[in-house]
C-alpha cells in the first residue's frame, strides 16, 4: 500500500463495480441491439467469501496497493500545530517522517473496525499502521480491511512486508472489533503483530527481514485507506468514523506520540480524482496520540 508521486485517474463506478455493456454496428451502419451482461451472483458461503478475499489480495499484489500524493492543493492547511497538511488520492491519517535511514524502529496504534454500509457496488476501506511508504517505495504494514462485495460486508486482517504483497490472515474480523497493531524492527529483523481482542483467531505475529539499505524506515504512519489496484483506486467503503488511539512511534531510540515526535509531522486528507472535495478527512489530535478518520465520499 505504497505511495506513488504522480497523477492517477480513478475508473468509473461502472468499471469498478464490474458493469459491462457491449454494442455492435452492422456493415450497413445500423446499430445492433445492445447486449448487456447479467451480473454473476453467488451464495455468500464461507468458500465464496474466501474466494472474494483471495481475488482482492491477488489484485493488490499486482499493484502493491499504491496510493498517490496531490501536492499544492488550494486551501490545504493543517488543523494541528507543528503539522504539515498533505493530500493523497487514497490515504487519510497521520505520518511522522525523517530523511535519515533507519530512523524509525517501531510504530503502533489501536482502532475499532468500522461498520460499512454496502450497496451493489464493490467498495473497500483499510485501516493500518506501518513503517515506510510515505517517502519510500517499500512498506512494512499490518491492519484490517472492511470490504463490500456483492452487497455484503467482508472483514479480515492482513499484513504486507516488502517485497511481498498483501497477505490476508484472519477471516472472522467483524465491525466493532478492537484492534491493536504494531511493526517493529531490530537491525534488519522485523516483527509485524496484530491483536484482535474481540475475536482472537484473527490475531497474528509475523517475522521477516529487510536490510535498511532496502527498507529505509524513514516514516511511521497511522492510516485509513482506499487501496489502489492495477485497474484504478477502489471506491471508499462508506463508514461513519474510524477512531485511532494509542498511536506511538520509536525514532532514534526515543518513544513518543504522533505530536510528540520532534521531526516532521503530516496530517493527510484523502481527496477525489479532480482534487475538489474530500474522500476521507481526519480530526485534530487528542492527547497527541488519538484522532478520527471520517468518511466523506466514495470517489
Amino acid at each position: 500500500m505504497r505511495l506513488l508521486r504522480s497523477i492517477f485517474l480513478v475508473g468509473s463506478a461502472a468499471a469498478l463495480s464490474g458493469g459491462l455493456a457491449v454494442s455492435a454496428v452492422t456493415a450497413g451502419g445500423n446499430a445492433a441491439p445492445a447486449v448487456r451482461a447479467n451480473p454473476v451472483r453467488a451464495h455468500l458461503t464461507a468458500s465464496f467469501r474466501s474466494e472474494a478475499r483471495a481475488a482482492l489480495v491477488r489484485d493488490l499484489n499486482r499493484n502493491h496497493g499504491t496510493a498517490w500524493f496531490v501536492h499544492g492543493r488550494p486551501g490545504n492547511t493543517s488543523r494541528v500545530a507543528n503539522t504539515t497538511a498533505e493530500s493523497t488520492f487514497n490515504w487519510a491519517g497521520y505520518a511522522d517522517v525523517s530523511s535519515t535511514h533507519g530512523h524509525f524502529t517501531r510504530v503502533s496504534g489501536a482502532w475499532t473496525v468500522p461498520s460499512v454500509t454496502c450497496t451493489a457496488e464493490d467498495r473497500i476501506t483499510s485501516d493500518w499502521v506501518g513503517l515506510d511508504g510515505f517517502s519510500s517505495s517499500t512498506v512494512e504494514q499490518d491492519g484490517t480491511v472492511s470490504q463490500c462485495f456483492e452487497g455484503r460486508a467482508v472483514y479480515y486482517s492482513w499484513y504486507e512486508m516488502y517485497p511481498a504483497g498483501t497477505i490476508a490472515v484472519g477471516t472472522t474480523v467483524a465491525a466493532g472489533d478492537k484492534i491493536k497493531a504494531s511493526v517493529s524492527r531490530s537491525g534488519s529483523a522485523y516483527t509485524l503483530a496484530l491483536t484482535d481482542s474481540t475475536r482472537g483467531a484473527n490475531s497474528f505475529t509475523k517475522h521477516a527481514t529487510c536490510a535498511t539499505t532496502t527498507c529505509p524506515d524513514t516514516s511511521a504512519e497511522w492510516i485509513a485507506e482506499r487501496p489502489a489496484y492495477s485497474i484504478g483506486i477502489a471506491p471508499e467503503a462508506q463508514f461513519a468514523t474510524v477512531p485511532f488511539s494509542a498511536a506511538s512511534e520509536t525514532a532514534a531510540g526515543r518513544t513518543s506520540t504522533i505530536s510528540g515526535y520532534s521531526g516532521t509531522n503530516y496530517d493527510i486528507t484523502s481527496i477525489d480524482a479532480t482534487g475538489t472535495y474530500d474522500i476521507a478527512s481526519v480530526s485534530g489530535l487528542t492527547g497527541g496520540n488519538a484522532f478520527k478518520a471520517t468518511w466523506k465520499n466514495s470517489y
